[in-house]
């Protein structure tokens, strides 16, 4: 009894697959990629040595159209061989009428997604609606000039404060524009305002249309927003400095900024207090400014040294090895017209290996974006100065902060002193 199987794979939806898959039992395995000349190979053989079973994955397989289909089952079935599907339903126990339809939907599917992945291939942008501050051109998103320097102005909000909430009750503010936090956060991780296309099979494509934030810009957002993960978020747009940062050392309890007012007086005064205190009795409330002024000294004092001991790896050489990765790929991209011009390359073949090659940059630009874009203990040494922190406005001190310290814990004695203990993220 012979066995053989037949595989085809597009490779415009599909990478290849591997012909090991149907085991030892299989006599013969026939293979296309992209063409069909190896099912063409298996009807003539099964005319010359009729197999008892032919195995496929999908009948869908076995042509581009119904009608090929139909076709190659009528002559497989009159050479005596049963078809046997691994992934979809059997032909022999299916209804006709209801395997027609099955069939008929999934080509016309298949050619839905084939016409997107020829549209991929062009760095075309995917069907639907253009994002706000862009409309659709004739092949790329252009940009809107009437929407898009109000999502460059939300940006730049964001980038200057680090908080979420503040840029869209800005945008609403100053432009009547009208957004939920989630979309802020949308706009904020989406490649397109990056001048990137990103696809739904996870691939993304850089620098295919005008882009409304540079590179340094997009990389700060994305480290200010894996910055205020590890927040609360209403404390990523408190409008003080500490907030979200203070635990009680006894109790373990986060502590939140409670401000006070005397009746007919302006002056205000500011109290950290745990949130959540289960001791008694509860740990008492400390006044904010010293707590900012011994954070401040703190940070003076214990940063350049936490900095110094620690073991951090050569950014320079890891940056110039991804740069020269990227050079590497460009250069194979430039020879591209050359190779298809001397009929090395088809056009198709082209297509393919100047969309993976670009999707491979892509790829290595986000890792290079993802470094730290200064020297750390250079940076320590500029803000270990006192002077430094009481120029700033509190949500400058907020943003700084943030960018070192992971916690500040106070620990009170029996005295009613108390004391600090600085976590910083590294």
């Amino acid at each position: 009894m012979k066995i053989v199987a037949y595989l085809y794979s597009d490779p415009l939806l599909e990478a290849s697959a591997d012909p090991s898959m149907w085991g030892w039992e299989v006599d013969r395995v026939y293979q296309d990629v992209g063409g069909r000349a190896e099912l063409q190979r298996l009807l003539q053989d099964c005319k010359a040595e009729p197999a008892a079973y032919l195995l496929v994955r999908r009948l869908e397989e076995l042509g581009d159209s119904l009608d090929e289909i139909c076709d190659r089952t009528t002559q497989l079935n009159q050479a005596g061989i049963q078809i046997i599907t691994t992934e979809t339903q059997s032909l022999e126990n299916a209804a006709p009428l209801a395997l027609l339809q099955v069939l008929q939907y999934r080509q016309r599917s298949r050619r839905i997604r084939r016409g997107h992945a020829r549209k991929r291939l062009k760095a075309q942008p995917p069907p639907g609606k253009a994002p706000y501050g862009y409309r659709r051109g004739k092949d790329r998103y252009i940009l809107d000039r009437s929407t898009a320097p109000i999502v460059k102005d939300f940006f730049d909000r964001y980038l200057l404060y680090g908080s979420l909430r503040g840029a869209v009750r800005y945008l609403e503010q100053k432009y009547n524009k009208k957004i939920s936090v989630s979309t802020g956060k949308r706009w904020l991780t989406n490649p397109i305002y990056r001048g990137d296309l990103a696809y739904r099979t996870g691939e993304t494509l850089s620098n295919t249309h005008s882009a409304i934030l540079s590179r340094e810009e997009a990389a700060q957002i994305d480290r200010l927003l894996r910055r205020n993960r590890r927040l609360a978020p209403r404390t990523a747009s408190a409008p003080r400095s500490l907030a979200g940062l203070v635990i009680c050392g006894e109790c373990q309890s986060p502590m939140t900024v409670t401000r006070v007012t005397k009746r007919g007086k302006q002056r205000e005064y500011l109290y950290l207090r745990p949130t959540a205190c289960d001791r008694q009795p509860k740990c008492h409330a400390i006044a904010y400014d010293g707590i900012l002024e011994q954070t401040i000294a703190s940070i003076c004092r214990d940063l350049p040294a936490a900095v110094a001991n620690m073991a951090m790896p050569d950014m320079g050489e890891m940056k110039q090895s991804l740069i020269g990765a990227i050079a590497t790929k460009k250069d194979i991209l430039s020879q591209i017209p050359t190779l298809t011009e001397s009929n090395i390359l088809d056009s198709e073949t082209a297509e393919l290996r100047t969309y993976k090659l670009r999707t491979e940059i892509a790829a290595i630009e986000a890792r290079l974006a993802q470094l730290p874009p200064v020297d750390l203990q250079a940076t320590a040494q500029a803000v270990s100065i006192p002077q430094f922190w009481l120029d700033l406005s509190e949500p400058e001190r907020r943003f700084y902060f943030r960018e070192f310290i992971s916690q500040i814990q106070i620990m009170q004695n029996n005295a009613g002193g108390w004391q600090l203990k600085l976590v910083f993220i590294f």
